[in-house]
């Protein structure tokens, strides 16, 4: 944001208990930009026994990650996790296990990490560009993002965790 919304000023660095904030100069008008972090939710899908990892269609090198999506206003993240299955993958899925929540701060997101188990025929959506099933001991967990989540979850169903840099 580069304007105060309330009152068209120009935001500018402030100062709220010692830590810069993008604010408003104007003390009457008092807009503060705190920018939150967006809820993103990310799934672990099991599918015929491997994991599905998905390639993003406009990721720019070879590199498969989690089915992820945004929470949409008056959604549960429950909900979002399913509907991001259901949309990328045209699978229907039930949750089997919360994993945890991660802090994303390169991309300000704050990720919630299931594990479902899916059914049906995988059908791409076109925000993949590809997918590949990885036997769940066969999964190596990236070092940023949702790769958190992964060990989490291999940890947790008792999986040595081999780990590489992204």
């Amino acid at each position: 944001m580069k304007f105060c919304p309330m009152c068209q000023l120009t935001l500018e660095t402030i100062y709220i208990d010692e830590q810069p904030r993008t604010g408003c100069p104007d003390p009457a008008c008092g807009f503060v930009f705190w920018d939150n972090p967006l809820p993103v939710v990310a799934a672990i899908v099991e599918h015929e026994g491997h994991i599905v990892l998905g390639r993003n269609a406009a990721w720019p090198r070879e590199f498969y990650g989690l089915i992820t999506g945004f929470v949409e206003r008056n959604e549960t993240v429950e909900q979002a996790v399913l509907r991001e299955v259901n949309e990328e993958l045209g699978l229907e899925s039930e949750i089997t296990q919360f994993i945890g929540h991660y802090p994303h701060f390169r991309k300000n997101e704050l990720l919630i990490a299931f594990h479902v188990k899916a059914e049906g025929e995988i059908i791409l959506s076109p925000e993949l560009a590809s997918i590949k099933h990885v036997h769940p001991a066969d999964l190596v967990p990236w070092s940023s993002g949702t790769g958190d989540a992964v060990s989490d979850w291999m940890r947790k169903q008792g999986y040595a965790i081999p780990t590489v840099e992204s």
